[in-house]
């Protein structure tokens, strides 16, 4: 509000300056007119010289205006009412040397009421107006109380021209009213667009998808991060063209543009696949532009499979729950004919019975775990510490004699529940040793820094995982063991996510050692 009120006085102060500097040209006309055209307006010598001395001292007032208006000094008010009373003074006095109203020079009051009235923004216009009323009819009644030549039907002509300057200090302040009224409509819609400008750009920041919106040459005007993410970087907003940027992105918007149907479209700058919706932009009749959503495929594929993924996990574990009890009864009656059985073919089968109702067992409680992921309770973790215990502890319980490799720095610290950071290193350090030569350092555990997170890999030198395999090895029941349950790394995972980590395979095939497999875990990110 105040730059607005600064706004409004730096234009009336300037609008003041405009309208001294009419002032000082009409100041100098005179001056002009009484020099060249002295004889014939004015022949008798001391109305020219009384001329003269008007005109010099009008052109100084101007010019002692000029210098309050450069330092805002009176009040602006103050400063116009003083301004307008000298003009009226000036123009009546003239006039009188003139001859009166007779010559026509009172006329020269109408633009100056009206010009104060426009500068003023019509607030003290009538006043103006009323002072050249009051200094017309003097004039005229001195003109007819001295006898030079004033008639009583000079009055008839002051009066109209008294009405006529009301007229024009009314019509100047409507005109001013409705020139202010117009301003501050503009303002306020100037600020409901920045600020529906605004908007558009948080709302399309925002938006999961990536967006674009191209003017009617096919310009980019405006995009988003994801846009810029799914394109690659170096778009400028109103300089680069879509053509510039995707060729066959814009062979997607031409074949839209003639009615064909829209497919992926792999995008030659990513190398990413998406699929592009437009989105004709009309103002009026005609179309001024297109916006295009950038739908991500593989970001639509992987929440299709988190959707896929969570759903069967639900039903998985309802299903585990309904069959935890008849399992065990099953198990419970197979051993109990175990120690009746006397024939070895019917230990055999008992047996079978017994193992397989173990590995169900293994099963339903791996599916049991998924739901550990919400009660989980991170604490502080000095890795360097708690991994020299656990690699010692999984060397003796797994009857390892090899060395296991641990590179980890003293002050690397996670954020993670202690018990399930335990489980998901431990069935990874199980896998990779089975899969690995079993030689000293055949599997290791390396931590390091990256970005403003801890990340611990956990590395072996095995044949590493097939690459049809890959994005295959964190779905549930998905293994490559025929006794194997395929949710190890499946629960895995869920319970890295439910400590706010990540866990992920990295290939090795393009790194200095092209052998084995590596599972990284990304804790949280603890700023330096």
């Amino acid at each position: 509000m105040t730059d607005i009120r600064t706004q409004v006085s730096n234009d009336l102060w300037r609008s003041a300056k405009i309208f001294n500097l009419f002032r000082a040209i009409i100041a100098l006309s005179l001056v002009g007119a009484s020099w060249w055209l002295q004889s014939k307006l004015f022949p008798d010598v001391y109305d020219r010289l009384a001329l003269d001395w008007l005109s010099a001292c009008y052109l100084a007032l101007s010019v002692a205006y000029a210098f309050c208006l450069q330092q805002r000094w009176p009040a602006f008010r103050f400063l116009l009412s003083i301004q307008v009373a000298g003009d009226i003074a000036f123009i009546v006095a003239i006039m009188h040397i003139a001859g009166g109203l007779r010559s026509g020079i009172g006329l020269m009051l109408l633009p100056y009421l009206a010009g104060a009235g426009l500068v003023s923004r019509g607030r003290t216009t009538l006043f103006h107006a009323a002072l050249a009323t009051i200094a017309l009819l003097l004039q005229q009644g001195a003109q007819y109380l001295n006898s030079e030549g004033g008639t009583p039907a000079d009055f008839f002509q002051a009066a109209m021209l008294c009405i006529a300057c009301f007229a024009t200090a009314w019509l100047a302040h409507r005109l001013a009213s409705y020139a202010t009224e117009s301003e501050k409509l503009a303002e306020r819609r100037s600020s409901e667009l920045a600020n529906m400008a605004q908007i558009n750009r948080l709302v399309i920041q925002d938006v999961s998808d990536g967006v674009l919106v191209l003017d009617e040459a096919g310009v980019i005007r405006q995009y988003n991060q994801q846009a810029e993410r799914l394109l690659g970087s170096g778009m400028i907003a109103g300089k680069t063209l879509l053509a510039d940027t995707s060729p066959m992105l814009e062979r997607a918007l031409h074949n839209w543009q003639a009615g064909h149907s829209m497919m992926p479209v792999d995008v030659d700058i990513t190398r990413q696949s998406v699929r592009p919706r437009f989105m004709p932009v009309k103002v009026g009749g005609s179309a001024s532009g297109v916006v295009v959503f950038l739908e991500d495929i593989e970001r639509l594929r992987r929440e299709a499979q988190q959707l896929k993924l969570a759903a069967l996990g639900r039903l998985t574990a309802s299903i585990a729950h309904e069959i935890r009890n008849p399992l065990s009864a099953i198990s419970h009656a197979a051993q109990l004919l175990a120690e009746e059985a006397d024939d070895p073919a019917a230990l055999r089968l008992t047996r079978i019975m017994v193992e397989n109702s173990r590995r169900l067992d293994h099963m339903v409680r791996a599916i049991l775990e998924l739901n550990k992921r919400d009660r989980a309770e991170p604490v502080d973790l000095r890795l360097h510490d708690w991994l020299g215990s656990f690699v010692q502890e999984f060397c003796e319980v797994e009857g390892i004699a090899a060395t296991v490799g641990l590179e980890c720095p003293q002050g690397a610290v996670a954020r993670f529940d202690e018990g399930q950071l335990h489980q998901v290193l431990w069935n990874l350090c199980r896998n990779g040793w089975r899969y690995s030569s079993r030689r000293d350092r055949s599997l290791q555990l390396v931590v390091a820094r990256r970005d403003d997170a801890w990340v611990l890999e956990v590395r072996d030198d095995g044949p590493g995982v097939a690459d049809e395999d890959v994005n295959k090895l964190f779905e549930p029941f998905f293994t490559t063991e025929a006794k194997g349950t395929g949710l190890g790394l499946y629960i895995a995972r869920e319970i890295c996510a439910g400590n706010d980590s990540v866990l992920e395979y990295v290939s090795r095939r393009n790194s200095s050692s092209p052998q084995g497999a590596c599972f990284r875990i990304i804790f949280p990110a603890r700023p330096a």
